[in-house]
């Protein structure tokens, strides 16, 4: 694996890739865990080159949010991005990606950002759909995968390169667990041994909602209140558990296809997100 710290050396590496020899990219933040090498294994079957990049993202994060303690892991993170067979790393800092503070940004429209998530962490979609963009830009792919346990991100950059036309097929990988359900996250790691032992409830959660659409309960706010209700029982300050359109995340009734029902909550000090596609 070649691991470049410069535009100029991946741009050169990307340039050597022969013609007609498809090139995927897998962009992280680091820390890396069995989700992100999922991913890595993925993109394999879909490119002869496979690049990954690890940049911590100052722009998506909110003042008094987690980016000065946001877990750095380079040197176990290479080792196993070489040991899933990619080709190439880009692990810029931040003066490379930035050697100017960032002037033009990525809007996205507020449909679809100051809901869910961008609720709770606003500016935080514009800040990362501007850094997928420059990715993309310096990476140039023909496929780019992200994890579907950030759904809403997943939707945002999809519409973001379907409007700016780019010659990207953007692929969601599916959400890796652990053995008693939690979604793999680098935040993980902040959680508390008894949180820790507490925090699959989150899945259950959403697999009892899900599970309730299926047998025909068509009261969307009504098993979101007690998803929310179970949450706080337990110890857990729930931002929203929200059943809604696939496509477009926006508000939908139980007995539609095509749903996914989504929470955020936190327990302790960890924030968690997590899906589930009915």
């Amino acid at each position: 694996m070649q691991v470049h710290a410069t535009i100029a050396g991946l741009r050169a590496a990307r340039a050597a890739v022969s013609r007609g020899q498809p090139v995927a990219v897998v962009p992280t933040m680091g820390n890396l865990h069995a989700g992100h090498i999922a991913l890595m294994h993925q993109a394999r079957e879909h490119a002869d080159c496979v690049i990954a990049t690890i940049f911590v993202n100052r722009l998506q994060f909110r003042p008094g949010e987690d980016f000065e303690k946001y877990p750095r892991t380079f040197a176990a993170d290479c080792a196993q991005l070489e040991a899933a067979g990619v080709d190439h790393l880009f692990a810029p800092n931040e003066a490379e990606m930035y050697p100017q503070p960032q002037t033009y940004y990525v809007e996205p429209p507020p449909e679809q950002v100051n809901i869910l998530d961008g609720e709770f962490r606003p500016g935080h979609f514009r800040g990362m759909a501007t850094v997928v963009l420059k990715l993309l830009q310096i990476t140039q792919p023909d496929v780019a995968l992200f994890g579907k346990k950030d759904y809403q991100q997943l939707m945002v950059i999809r519409n973001m390169v379907a409007d700016f036309n780019l010659p990207v097929q953007v692929i969601g990988g599916e959400t890796v667990r652990a053995d008693d359900g939690l979604a793999l996250s680098s935040r993980n790691g902040y959680l508390s041994a008894a949180e820790r032992a507490e925090a699959p409830r989150l899945f259950q959660v959403l697999t009892k909602v899900a599970a309730a659409v299926r047998a025909g309960n068509l009261d969307s706010r009504q098993l979101e209140q007690e998803a929310m209700a179970e949450l706080r029982a337990h110890g857990w300050l729930p931002e929203y558990v929200a059943l809604r359109k696939k496509l477009d995340l926006q508000f939908a009734s139980a007995h539609e296809s095509g749903l996914v029902v989504l929470a955020a909550a936190r327990l302790g000090g960890t924030r968690l997100i997590d899906n589930l596609e009915v």
